[in-house]
């Protein structure tokens, strides 16, 4: 019997009732966002005996819902720092296994763009740190050659350094893959099970849940905005204490995407790497985030004030945005804590390992992190047989530069008009290994309601498509997303 067919049958036998059990396996994985289903994955691909608990209906419930789907170099991260490791191995596990799970890639590059004396005086020292985090390409360009690349920019640039190998990736597809490479497998996940206490007796762990109780030998918290909230629940203690930062985002339509071919960063300061212009792998232009800190881990709710500041700065740089209608507005809530670095903390005498503080870096870093775990988990003396010849799921595509479904015969008919979605994907989501949990899962999975009605014209037929599927019924609840 293979490593995968026992792992499986663990699980199954769980499901028959044999157990008291809602799942037992070697670890579970606290939390569902980019970090969580990486981990599930690494784990579950070394062999070991997966089970992802996830408090929400779907994956990407918490911070990880609105990120800028920067696939990062790190060449600004703190030198030698476990976030840099991170980053760089995460940015080229991807780059080697994004092609096997069809997971697209918009090679943007990008420009650190100065707009000011102050701002250009700055670059010495960022090409210094490129060098020192072994970002070896990064290339001083004068206003002529910033405008020879980006013509659209407005004529008050300076200056700008080149950073070419930084790219534009799908911010949802990506986990989902993870995820669902997990499953297929042998792991697991439960949903809408969010955990309530646990006890651990020296050598395994029962944490209960919503939904019953779980057995693991070993716990990996990452739960994000409420990773501290968690050791503290369950350990009684938090090394590190969140500090929930809001990000706002305005998303202009896609009549906008010839104005920009790279992703414009600004000069970083200590607190934030600050406003970024960015294409989108779905064909629009952003621009964003905000950096509000703020009391409330769930208030992503957006606010005038800024969301017209952040216009005015887009138009500001790219004057031919004034011309372009606004398709969507959204906030992202990144798990900034009261340390500047990621929260790494091993607890080697109780099974239980946190990943905590990972913040905008998080979807490029999320593999390496990963690599950490497993690399933490060997060194407490865990033994398990990777698996020879996993399999490998293939993801849909989603990305505007690739080939749609809806370019294939045979889909059925058009549901989401703004956004050319078919009845095919939403069926094939609906019957997939990982359902939708919500209207907002779907949204991730196939990019219904994400256009200029914001789902005005095709929520009815979505309504009818998805009946009896979500707990919650399409409409309620998810305004928020």
């Amino acid at each position: 019997m293979t490593t995968q067919q026992h792992n499986m049958h663990t699980l199954n036998d769980n499901k028959s009732g044999n157990t008291s059990f809602l799942a037992s396996g070697d670890i579970a994985v606290i939390g569902g966002g980019v970090v969580g289903c990486a981990v599930a994955r690494k784990m579950a691909l070394e062999g070991a005996s997966v089970i992802l608990i996830e408090k929400a209906a779907d994956i990407l419930a918490g911070a990880s819902k609105g990120n800028s789907a920067i696939l990062h170099t790190g060449f600004d991260a703190p030198v030698g720092s476990l976030e840099w490791e991170c980053v760089q191995k995460g940015y080229h596990e991807f780059l080697e296994i994004r092609e096997s799970f069809n997971l697209p890639l918009l090679k943007t590059g990008a420009l650190i763009a100065a707009w000011t004396e102050e701002q250009e005086a700055k670059f010495t020292g960022i090409l210094q740190k490129g060098s020192d985090n072994n970002v070896k390409d990064l290339r001083l360009l004068s206003r002529s050659e910033v405008l020879d690349l980006e013509p659209r920019l407005a004529n008050s640039i300076r200056a700008a350094i080149a950073v070419p190998r930084e790219y534009v990736i799908d911010p949802w597809s990506t986990p989902l893959a993870y995820l669902q490479q997990a499953l297929e497998n042998g792991g697991q996940a439960l949903f809408n099970a969010e955990v309530t206490g646990g006890e651990f007796n020296g050598t395994s762990w029962v944490l209960n849940t919503k939904r019953g109780q779980v057995r693991a030998h070993h716990v990996i918290n990452c739960a994000g905005l409420y990773g501290d909230i968690l050791d503290q629940d369950v350990l009684g203690a938090s090394e590190f204490t969140i500090k929930p930062r809001k990000g706002q985002f305005v998303i202009f339509d896609m009549a906008a995407s010839q104005l920009l071919n790279s992703v414009i960063l600004p000069v970083p300061t200590e607190r934030t790497k600050g406003i970024v212009l960015f294409p989108t792998i779905f064909g629009n232009i952003a621009v964003g985030p905000t950096a509000e800190d703020q009391d409330g881990r769930d208030d992503a709710s957006v606010d005038k004030d800024n969301l017209e500041a952040l216009r005015a700065q887009a138009i500001e740089k790219i004057p031919a945005l004034a011309n372009i209608p606004v398709t969507a507005t959204y906030a992202g809530i990144r798990p900034a804590s009261d340390s500047s670095g990621y929260q790494v903390i091993e607890n080697s005498d109780r099974n239980w390992i946190t990943l905590g503080g990972i913040r905008s870096t998080g979807l490029t870093s999320a593999l390496g992190l990963a690599q950490h775990v497993h690399q933490l988990l060997a060194k407490q003396g865990t033994n398990f047989e990777a698996i020879t010849k996993p399999h490998v799921p293939c993801i849909p595509n989603l990305a505007e530069h690739l080939p749609r479904d809806y370019e294939t015969p045979g889909y059925g008919e058009i549901v989401c008009h703004c956004e050319m979605v078919t009845e095919r994907e939403i069926t094939a989501v609906m019957e997939g290994p990982i359902p939708a949990g919500s209207l907002v899962g779907l949204k991730r999975r196939t990019r219904a309601t994400m256009g200029r009605c914001q789902g005005f014209y095709c929520s009815a037929r979505l309504a009818e498509l998805t009946k009896g599927k979500f707990a919650v019924p399409l409409g309620v609840g998810d305004a928020d997303d």
